[in-house]
């Protein structure tokens, strides 16, 4: 059976250099991060059609690490490409409506998500209010998890390396072993040999 590929999408402005998304992207091995040609004033269309192509061109099934607004434009993605997805982590989702320059990606899809998907949200979060995110939850078909306090779970409300992450990373990937370690270096791990 063909590996599962780690698919980071990060949300608007980009993850800076000490988000999580980041430390994942490069400390775990075979992971892909999706590039966008415009991080500042998003188009739906281009940046779905960003993250679809990238899955796409994976020879196998994917896990999608999604924050902010990626998780908005992972939900809009066309059920081709959903069908490639074997899980999703959907980190502090962005309500599109709350900002003129996020509008393109409203409405949000309130439809059930295709596969196993853990959407983790704040119940401080700046960019989207803890009743919008449980919203998504039950209409997506999410396993759900609150974080008290939290702000946008990013860099700015203390989540670096972000070991609760990555716990919940391994919840959708089953065997494999992705604990942190105190001086990350992810170049042993069997990241490479998830399988569907």
């Amino acid at each position: 059976m063909t590996p599962a590929r780690l698919i980071i999408v990060p949300g608007w402005r980009d993850s800076g250099p000490g988000h999580w998304q980041s430390l994942w992207a490069q400390q775990l091995p075979g992971a892909l991060r999706v590039q966008q040609d415009d991080w500042i004033t998003p188009n739906r269309k281009a940046w779905v059609d960003a993250i679809a192509r990238t899955i796409l061109q994976q020879d196998g099934p994917v896990i999608v690490v999604a924050h902010s607004l990626g998780c908005i434009a992972t939900a809009h993605l066309p059920p081709e490409a959903a069908a490639h997805i074997q899980g999703a982590l959907l980190v502090a989702p962005a309500d599109p409506e709350r900002l003129a320059v996020l509008s393109d990606f409203a409405p949000v899809p309130f439809q059930k998500l295709p596969y196993r998907h853990v959407l983790v949200a704040s119940s401080t979060d700046p960019y989207c209010p803890a009743r919008l995110a449980g919203a998504y939850a039950r209409a997506w078909g999410s396993e759900f998890v609150r974080l008290p306090d939290a702000g946008h779970i990013n860099t700015e409300s203390g989540h670096g390396e972000w070991p609760l992450g990555l716990a919940l990373l391994q919840s959708l990937v089953g065997g494999t072993s992705l604990t942190m370690p105190a001086h990350p270096d992810f170049s042993t791990l069997p990241f490479g040999a998830l399988t569907a």
